[in-house]
């Protein structure tokens, strides 16, 4: 008989993503999330919209008519030691905040395998990379002391690279997948924890789902590897396109950041697998750029990044940051990230004087 797990996921709106795929698989779920979220899910469950190929129209997934149950919770409401596995799933900053601090403590005390699906990897998984001096980029995190109860054998990552949002005209419990690959997860040290991971990825590879004309597919899988250097491969997409749509003066799809000038994309590309590889990765750990600039065609909306920058947010993740910095530690340097630091930076700066 297969195990059933219990899973905690904060953040309910990327994280109600891969709530459903569990969900679908079996398994408990709780996300948590701002009172008035966690009273709308514990009332309504979540929708989760999956584009499929082959169909003209989105196949909607509701939670309350999946096989595994789902709750939601505030902060204070949660007790880690309940559950097998911690996901990750909100923006860095956010763990700093009132509630999620204490909470992340928490989950730290409890030792329990936490799995961070966020572009900005957290401090404890960059001290399993050998050589990496990690004091040294403390200044890239919004409060870093959040991280320092976290032991690294018990920290992993996956690339947040399933493309979601939430339809502005709809309900936070409503999450449409825009672009719907697989979330690469790197292993933990503790073969016991990563049997939960491929535990949960073959569950997940198992799933058929009927939306009611016959069983099918659904996309968005979890990928375990061997690798902890598999979910970096984010970080040549970032540069080359993500932090590209940040402009002086406003903001361009990741589409236009990366085909409006190929060739700049293709050399910040380089660089950051340069860099990668220089840490230990090797060159199967990364996606090739041309595979990469074929899904850009598909992206016609400014990343997220930029999308909080010219909205006011005072923080982003500062994955720019946190790579400038790594690179210095290895001897390398690029204008490209060079600016793309000082633009964020920049409007960083202009947003918190607007509210200062």
């Amino acid at each position: 008989m297969k195990p059933t797990y219990n899973v905690l996921i904060l953040g309910a709106s990327y994280g109600s993503l891969f709530s459903t795929k569990l969900l679908l698989a079996g398994h408990s779920v709780t996300l948590v999330c701002t009172p008035p979220t966690a009273e709308l899910i514990n009332r309504e469950g979540t929708l989760v919209r999956f584009p499929i190929r082959g169909r003209d129209t989105l196949v909607e997934i509701y939670s309350d008519k999946l096989a595994g149950q789902l709750s939601a919770s505030i902060p204070e409401g949660v007790e880690p030691t309940e559950f097998d596995l911690v996901v990750l799933g909100m923006q860095e900053s956010q763990y700093s905040s009132t509630g999620v601090r204490e909470m992340m403590a928490r989950i730290a005390a409890a030792r329990l395998p936490s799995l961070a699906i966020m572009n900005m990897p957290p401090l404890p998984y960059l001290a399993r990379i050998p050589g990496l001096a990690t004091d040294q980029l403390e200044g890239c995190f919004v409060e870093p002391s959040v991280w320092d109860g976290f032991e690294p054998g018990l920290v992993s990552l996956a690339s947040p690279d399933p493309q979601a949002f939430r339809p502005p005209e709809e309900p936070k419990n409503v999450l449409q997948v825009g672009l719907p690959t697989n979330f690469k997860a790197a292993h933990f040290e503790d073969e016991e924890h990563t049997r939960i991971l491929r535990d949960l990825q073959a569950d997940i590879e198992a799933i058929l789902y009927d939306p009611g004309d016959g069983a099918t597919e659904i996309p968005v899988k979890l990928k375990v590897h061997d690798s902890i250097f598999v979910p970096l491969a984010k970080w040549p997409m970032l540069l080359a396109g993500n932090y590209r749509c940040i402009q002086r003066d406003g903001m361009i799809s990741i589409r236009e950041a990366v085909h409006g000038d190929i060739e700049m994309a293709k050399d910040a590309y380089g660089w950051a697998g340069k860099l990668c590889t220089n840490l230990g990765a090797a060159e199967t750990d990364l996606v090739p750029f041309e595979k990469y600039a074929r899904a850009a065609e598909g992206l016609a909306k400014p990343s997220s990044a930029a999308r909080a920058l010219f909205s006011g947010a005072k923080h982003i993740e500062r994955v720019d940051c946190l790579i400038q910095r790594i690179a210095s530690q290895q001897g390398l340097q690029s204008d490209t990230v060079d600016k793309i630091v000082d633009l964020v930076d920049e409007r960083l700066g202009k947003n918190r004087a607007a509210t200062a």
